[in-house]
């Protein structure tokens, strides 16, 4: 079963469907090894990385696995991230969330705006029980902003990571329908 990859929109934000368009900001972001510092591959060395993303955007849209949106800031139009749910199980009404944001965007409470948004369509839409999420545990700030969403830390996946050389644990976060809270929209920059 397809799923329609959204377009939705919070106060500062539009998430939209991913473009080929979004190619050379999308290299950009994922190149970066600041920005991957906790991610769970190195840094993209190559661009045509970036359309090997976009394409995989939508066949797992296609497939009905995921659905993947690129983030713009409304008052400028910038690309600035993206946010998706992949590991979509329709017998379980289960996914996966994940994220990544350009560091000039860090501290501004876009991550949590985005997230909020990708879990109301997950909940009311697409009719999720549970939603969980991964991150590295030197990654104090996605972990604070899965928390501010309601996610609740469920455990530590040990050395489960190795990128570059560095072994890493991830904590697992979870979300469950009855636990999610729609109308307790998270206030920009916290």
């Amino acid at each position: 079963m397809a799923l329609t990859t959204p377009e939705l929109h919070t106060a500062r934000l539009r998430l939209r469907p991913f473009t080929d368009a979004d190619a050379a900001p999308l290299y950009a972001l994922h190149s970066s090894a600041h920005v991957l510092r906790y991610w769970d591959s190195p840094p993209w060395t190559e661009p045509a990385r970036a359309q090997r993303f976009i394409a995989t955007c939508r066949r797992i849209e296609e497939e009905g696995t995921g659905a993947r949106v690129a983030v713009d800031r409304v008052r400028d139009g910038a690309f600035i991230g993206w946010c998706g749910l992949t590991s979509w199980n329709p017998d379980f009404r289960s996914a996966s969330l994940g994220y990544v944001f350009d560091a000039a965007a860090w501290g501004h409470g876009y991550a949590t705006e985005t997230a909020h948004a990708v879990l109301r369509w997950a909940f009311d839409t697409l009719d999720l029980n549970r939603v969980q999420a991964e991150t590295d545990t030197r990654n104090v700030a996605s972990a604070r902003v899965l928390e501010k969403l309601g996610f609740v830390r469920e455990g530590t996946l040990r050395e489960d990571c190795v990128v570059n050389g560095d072994v890493s644990d991830s904590w697992v976060f979870g979300i469950l329908r009855r636990e999610w809270h729609p109308t307790a929209t998270p206030t920009a920059g916290h």
